[in-house]
C-alpha cells in the first residue's frame, strides 16, 4: 500500500496515510484515460452548430445566363457553393457527439489518473478543510503554504465554505468527490484531497 503525509491547511505534517491499492496503487494506464478524456470532451459538446445547403438559401429560383454561347463557365444556379451568399458544401448539421464508455473502462481511468499522481507526487492529503466562513484569504494561504498553484481540491459533500473560498483564485477549483473525473484530475497539475474525500474514494473504486 501506497503511504502518504497527511498535512494540516498550513502544509504542516500531522501524520500518514496508507493508500488503498485498488485505488492508488494500479498500474497507470494512458490509453484508457486519454479515451476516456476524449469521450468526456466529446459529450460536453452540445451539436447545435448549422449551415444553410445550396437548397436552404434563398434565392438562385433560374439559371443566371444559358449553357453555351457567353464564353462564361456554366452555372445552374447563384446559389451553388462556389458563388458569394452560395450555400455550403457539406453543411454541418445539428448532431449529437455523445460517446459511450463501459463502466469497468471509466473506473480504470480514474484509479489510473489517482495513481500517476501518487507516482508523481503531486498529491496532497489534508487533515481537514473546515472554513468556519468563506474566507479567500484563507484558501490563498493553504495554497501558497503547498506552493502549489494550478491545484485541484476535492472535498466531502457539504463544504460549501471550501467552494466560496476559492472560486475567485486563478488555476484552484474545488469540487466534491463525487464529481471527480479523469479530465480534471489530469488537467490540474496537484490533486489535494481530504482525509474523508479519500475515504469516500476508496468505499467506491476500492
Amino acid at each position: 500500500m501506497p503511504s502518504v503525509a497527511v498535512y494540516d491547511r498550513l502544509a504542516k505534517k500531522v501524520g500518514e496515510i496508507e493508500l488503498s491499492d485498488k485505488v492508488f496503487g494500479v498500474e497507470v494506464n494512458k490509453d484508457v484515460m486519454h479515451q476516456v478524456v476524449v469521450a468526456q470532451l466529446a459529450n460536453k459538446r452540445q451539436g447545435t452548430q448549422s449551415a444553410k445547403t445550396r437548397s436552404e438559401v434563398r434565392g438562385g429560383g433560374r439559371k443566371p445566363w444559358r449553357q453555351k454561347g457567353t464564353g462564361n463557365a456554366r452555372q445552374g444556379s447563384i446559389r451553388a457553393a462556389q458563388w458569394i451568399k452560395g450555400g455550403v458544401v457539406f453543411a454541418p448539421k445539428p448532431r449529437s457527439y455523445r460517446q459511450s464508455v463501459l463502466k469497468k473502462v471509466r473506473r480504470l481511468a480514474i484509479t489510473s489518473a489517482l495513481s500517476s499522481k501518487v507516482l508523481d507526487n503531486n498529491l496532497i492529503v489534508l487533515d481537514s478543510l473546515n472554513l468556519e466562513a468563506p474566507k479567500t484569504k484563507e484558501m490563498v494561504m493553504t495554497i501558497n503554504a503547498f506552493e502549489s498553484k494550478k491545484t485541484l481540491i476535492v472535498v466531502t459533500e457539504g463544504n460549501e465554505n471550501a467552494y466560496k473560498s476559492a472560486r475567485n483564485i486563478p488555476g484552484v477549483q474545488v469540487i466534491p468527490v463525487n464529481n471527480i473525473n479523469v479530465y480534471d484530475i489530469l488537467k490540474y497539475e496537484n490533486f489535494m484531497i481530504t482525509k474523508d474525500a479519500v475515504a469516500k474514494i476508496e468505499e467506491v473504486y476500492a
